[in-house]
């Protein structure tokens, strides 16, 4: 199988790329990111761009690819809902786009997060465009649109988050996971999981589209 990447230097991102690369079945990781992710692996390939509204230059970097995790995005605090949408939606929707277009029989994986309105009405901003994201790639003709929505992400494996804020949140939790994963199992996962979920997925396809963080832990149960 071969993988696209976007987002490997995330905290995410970091756990995923770490288990496609582990992954025996996965041949090739394709990476496409504004900053080099400094690892350094025989099955692995970067792409640096800058500009992820637009892929026309990098085309001959986007094709023959059974899978893409997209796991690019932005914390919303502090951002105004135009600035919001432009990056979550925006960039989500040009990859997509592109790569459909390239690869229509890749099966495309978008991390979004617990909570998103699908309904796109609600009063949070980050959930109405996360489910306006959402709701765009589902309508799209890949081979299959599968969207992850986890909750709490446990970091492991030396993985640390790039914002400040959720270091600082993980630092203060990590004594607590152990009870928060007995008192609510389906609310906690860890970046592991989530990157050997999507693999599974990826191979074996799921029974619905839209996986919550309990369907995402349940998929290697």
């Amino acid at each position: 199988m071969n993988v696209l990447l976007f987002g490997a230097t995330g905290m995410v991102g970091q756990g995923v790329l770490r288990e496609c690369l582990l992954d025996p079945g996965v041949t090739r990781v394709q990476v496409i990111g504004r900053t080099p992710t400094g690892v350094h692996h025989p099955k692995l390939r970067e792409t640096v761009h800058s500009d992820l509204w637009h892929y026309s230059a990098i085309e001959g970097d986007l094709s023959g690819f059974d899978a893409c995790f997209f796991l690019l995005g932005v914390s919303s605090a502090g951002m105004k809902a135009e600035a919001y949408e432009r990056i979550t939606y925006g960039i989500t929707m040009a990859a997509a786009e592109t790569l459909c277009r390239l690869n229509p029989d890749m099966k495309f994986f978008y991390v979004s997060g617990g909570g998103t309105d699908s309904t796109e009405r609600g009063r949070s901003m980050w959930a109405r465009v996360k489910g306006q994201t959402e709701n765009a790639l589902l309508k799209m003709p890949f081979k299959g649109v599968y969207v992850f929505r986890p909750a709490f992400i446990q970091p492991l494996h030396g993985i640390v988050s790039r914002t400040r804020l959720y270091r600082a949140l993980y630092v203060v939790l990590a004594p607590l996971v152990p009870l928060l994963r007995l008192l609510f199992p389906n609310h906690v996962t860890t970046t592991e999981r989530v990157g050997r979920s999507m693999l599974a997925v990826a191979r074996n396809g799921a029974s619905k589209a839209v996986l919550e963080n309990g369907d995402i832990n349940a998929i290697l149960a």
